[in-house]
């Protein structure tokens, strides 16, 4: 895989090329504001790029406006957004307008080799990766009309998973349930949420931003 670093904080920066090469990762370049980022990406045309959400100049959300340029330009580009702090906002900005190839971790996550390759996996394979520290957040949040109250406590674990970007497969490890089990769930899942005309990898984004969304 081949991947541009993006990150104004130089130690930052230099761990997460460490890690990425040591897990024998190709870092083409290595920056550190968006407007370089997107220079690069044009020219190198990398599998992914991990993107800090705030730069240079304003340290704001130049990151994530960048991240969201490579997706509209760029479609064949994952994009791994990192953020410091907990922003479930900046998560349904860049998931509602590109939900696949997409994922938002927070930087204290990254820095297990394990976590970062795995997470920059799923996403150049078109899945959606969530933190899950957001997905706790958002699970412990209560709101009038959810549209997750008609959802089994069994189905609200699933969900959580699937946000999660995790797999039929490690949801079925993780809850030590079989795969048909799970995929009947899911299945349940998307019909509850009214998202059961969709092919499946789209049903499942759909799934995340009504969660997102409650």
């Amino acid at each position: 895989m081949r991947v541009v670093v993006a990150d104004d904080a130089l130690l930052t920066r230099e761990g997460i090329v460490h890690l990425l090469a040591g897990a024998g990762v190709d870092v083409v370049a290595e920056v550190e504001d968006a407007d370089a980022l997107l220079r690069e990406i044009a020219s190198r045309a990398p599998d992914a790029a991990v993107v800090d959400i705030r730069m240079p100049p304003t340290h704001t959300d130049e990151g994530l406006v960048a991240a969201q340029r490579i997706r509209d330009d760029y479609p064949d580009v994952a994009v791994l957004v990192l953020s410091q702090y907990l922003e479930p906002s900046y998560a349904m900005r860049l998931l509602e307008a590109h939900p696949e190839k997409v994922g938002y971790l927070l930087k204290e996550r990254v820095f297990a080799a394990a976590v970062l390759v795995d997470a920059l996996r799923r996403v150049d394979e078109g899945e959606t990766v969530v933190d899950p520290t957001i997905v706790s957040r958002l699970f412990g949040r209560h709101r009038d009309n959810d549209p997750l109250a008609a959802l089994s406590a069994r189905e609200h674990e699933v969900l959580a998973l699937v946000a999660e970007g995790r797999s039929n497969k490690a949801i079925g490890t993780q809850l030590h349930l079989a795969d048909r089990t799970v995929e009947a769930h899911i299945t349940q899942i998307f019909l509850k949420l009214g998202v059961d005309s969709s092919p499946d990898s789209h049903r499942r984004v759909l799934a995340v931003l009504t969660f997102l969304r409650r």
